[in-house]
């Protein structure tokens, strides 16, 4: 079996699978690969597969598959696994960051301070303490991030499309979400039913002054709307650590506009994350044939 890595996993990993193979890091070799290992950066389109011939497993180092033309892959017999599980907690410790930093106003504080000035009077905190959080999907991510919602005394709603009750939330239609949520982080894959979900349309519906944090996917925002409701102050503050493509276009209008909190793609790269991924990595391989 050879196996290509194709995107950053831990060090660990390429000793770890040798006993099932031959592991190589050159992408030049992808003609060769039984196996490839991607992470978000790798786009298995029709043509990489087609550049694969000997290819028979994709392994997705995250949650979401959006990244794989899954179509293709099926038609050509090629067998596509993710890691669900093991992203859970960094992810949602990330959104978790995000949701606490707005309303501290950390960020601010922290650039006064580098150049010099005492903002004391002109930073006013908030709390969640007593806020309602909304979750716009329930899977295993957003539970966590309920868990911890929770403890800071948010009361939690959510929308899933697909479930009906959750020990998690209080589960609601998408519109009662958005009139009553005064955080909404986005927890979703991307697919027809969400892309741009977040636009003119869904944004008016929310409260005025609405903070959004989208550790989901880039793709199920409008930008542009976004930007003008920003702008307008509908939406106080856009959170995000996914965008349309890692990076994002140096043309993306969120990059120069006020009240956008920004990570880059890095909700799954906690240390503790790449190795479980590796762990799954390793199980799924024991168990292909």
């Amino acid at each position: 079996m050879k196996i290509l890595i194709s995107d950053a996993f831990d060090p660990s990993l390429p000793e770890r699978l040798k006993e099932f193979g031959e592991v190589t890091d050159d992408p030049s070799r992808v003609g060769e690969a039984n196996v490839v290992l991607i992470r978000s950066k790798t786009k298995c389109t029709r043509e990489y597969i087609d550049s694969a011939p000997n290819l028979k497993l994709i392994i997705r180092g995250g949650v979401g598959l959006d990244n794989v033309d899954l179509e293709y892959a099926a038609e050509k017999g090629i067998t596509v696994h993710n890691t669900p599980a093991a992203s859970s907690v960094a992810v949602a410790e990330l959104a978790f960051a995000h949701l606490l930093a707005i309303p501290n106003r950390l960020i601010e504080g922290h650039n006064t301070m580098k150049k010099g000035e005492w903002a004391k009077k002109q930073l006013k905190r908030t709390e969640l303490m007593g806020k309602t959080l909304g979750l716009i999907g329930i899977g295993r991510i957003a539970q966590e991030v309920a868990k911890r919602a929770k403890a800071f005394g948010m009361t939690v709603i959510a929308y899933d499309k697909y479930v009906e009750k959750s020990d998690a939330a209080e589960m609601m239609s998408f519109d009662d979400l958005l009139k009553q949520a005064d955080y909404i982080s986005m927890h979703t894959p991307l697919t027809v039913d969400t892309k741009g979900m977040i636009n003119k349309k869904t944004i008016a519906k929310m409260k005025d002054g609405v903070v959004i944090v989208n550790t989901g996917r880039g793709k199920c925002v409008v930008e542009e709307d976004m930007v003008e409701a920003l702008k307008s102050g509908k939406v106080a503050t856009y959170a995000t650590d996914v965008w349309f493509s890692d990076p994002p276009a140096e043309d993306c209008p969120l990059l120069t506009t006020p009240n956008v909190q920004m990570t880059p793609h890095i909700g799954a790269s906690s240390k503790e994350n790449l190795l479980r991924i590796g762990d799954t990595v390793v199980d799924i391989l024991k168990n292909f044939k």
